[in-house]
């Protein structure tokens, strides 16, 4: 799953990188400043050619919210940038037909459509601003240096080191769960042979499965290939696919990004609005007699070998690499320094808009959120050497 998913990662951090070191929160405002069908359909447009990892794919719309991106926007951005990919449809294509390669087309519109109607009914917009406080800081009128590719550069390791710990668990729970966790036991928890009670259950366990499989991007494919082969419905499986946005680290994420209640809330919304879509798309391909089946063989399932993913990983090793070295080789000017590493996670902030600071033995530190920033307060020495 790594193998697959290594230049994603890569290309979706250093994009994240770029937009927080050059975009400007007025540019934001102007092109994602609302929820309109123009705002939305701009946002799909940048999430499909971001095509990212759904870790990735979190840290740059959480990118784009903080630079002052209309929330909704910000949240299609994330399901156009993990489900309406050509890669995830090639995928899907070879392991399961081109019914469901079309579906993941389909039902991502749908997706868009349902966050535009949901987001604004079910998620407070108090939840929002708070959470946009952390971020809504003036920029630095008197700065007069311009943003280069070293801050970029920070920008992308920090968030790689603040999200280092939901990565790995992602990854060796997803691969455990694949390998030693038998079909059966997935194919235990839906019920079927009972028609519409059977669709309605499937499509809203499906993500529930996603969410404790810990699954990624395109490396849920094969589960969901499993998972179809054993008996789960059309629009089940298609939920259960989309669902890759709210596995546990994921989650995790959300409530580092935007605060435990508002990431609590977003779950449950994502978890209906994936629900729906699966169910919805079902009903289209049955009214139109396309529901494929389950008859496909897995025969190139997670195979590791020289093809076009190795090359991908091959240039986007090569990225890191460059990006590493310009990240280690800023030049940083105590008296006019701009950014400063928050010492918790790890992440590089701008200090004229960092979300808290905290002042020790006359020092200020700052943080990229309130959290970082109580963590620290409470312990300082467990990060930094402090004089006693």
């Amino acid at each position: 799953m790594f193998f697959h998913t290594f230049w994603a990662l890569v290309i979706g951090f250093t994009l994240s990188g770029a937009v927080q070191a050059f975009a400007s929160r007025a540019k934001m405002k102007e092109q994602l400043g609302d929820d309109s069908f123009k705002s939305l359909f701009k946002a799909s447009l940048f999430g499909v050619i971001s095509s990212s990892c759904s870790y990735s794919a979190s840290a740059l719309s959480k990118s784009l919210f903080s630079k002052g991106a209309n929330f909704t926007a910000s949240m299609v951005f994330m399901f156009a940038s993990t489900n309406l990919v050509i890669e995830l449809g090639l995928v899907l294509w070879i392991l399961m037909g081109w019914q469901f390669a079309v579906a993941e087309f389909i039902g991502g519109t749908i997706m868009i459509l349902l966050l535009k109607i949901l987001i604004p009914r079910l998620v407070p917009a108090h939840l929002i601003a708070k959470s946009r406080e952390s971020y809504e800081m003036s920029e630095s009128a008197n700065s007069s240096r311009k943003p280069t590719w070293h801050d970029a550069a920070g920008y992308t390791i920090g968030d790689f080191k603040m999200l280092r710990i939901e990565l790995v668990i992602g990854f060796v729970v997803a691969g455990l769960a694949a390998k030693l966790v038998p079909a059966s036991f997935w194919n235990a928890l839906f019920i079927s042979g009972h028609g519409l009670i059977s669709s309605i259950e499937n499509a809203f366990i499906g993500p529930v499965i996603a969410f404790i499989s810990f699954v990624c991007s395109v490396g849920n494919v094969p589960l969901a290939a499993a998972l179809w082969h054993g008996g789960i419905t059309f629009g089940g499986t298609i939920s259960f696919i989309f669902a890759d946005l709210i596995s546990l680290p994921l989650v995790l994420i959300y409530r580092k990004y935007y605060g435990t209640k508002l990431a609590i809330r977003l779950t449950l919304v994502f978890w209906l609005v994936m629900s729906l879509s699966g169910l919805i798309t079902e009903a289209i391909f049955k009214a139109i007699g396309q529901i494929p089946a389950p008859s496909h063989q897995m025969a190139h399932a997670n195979s590791i070998g020289w093809n076009y993913t190795t090359i991908l990983d091959f240039i986007a090793l090569l990225l890191i690499i460059w990006v590493y070295w310009m990240y280690r080789n800023r030049v940083i000017d105590s008296e006019d320094q701009e950014f400063a590493k928050d010492w918790v996670c790890g992440m590089q902030v701008r200090i004229s808009d960092a979300p808290a600071s905290y002042e020790l033995n006359g020092k200020m530190y700052y943080f990229c959120m309130p959290g970082c920033k109580d963590s620290f307060a409470d312990n300082p020495g467990k990060f930094i050497s402090v004089d006693k």
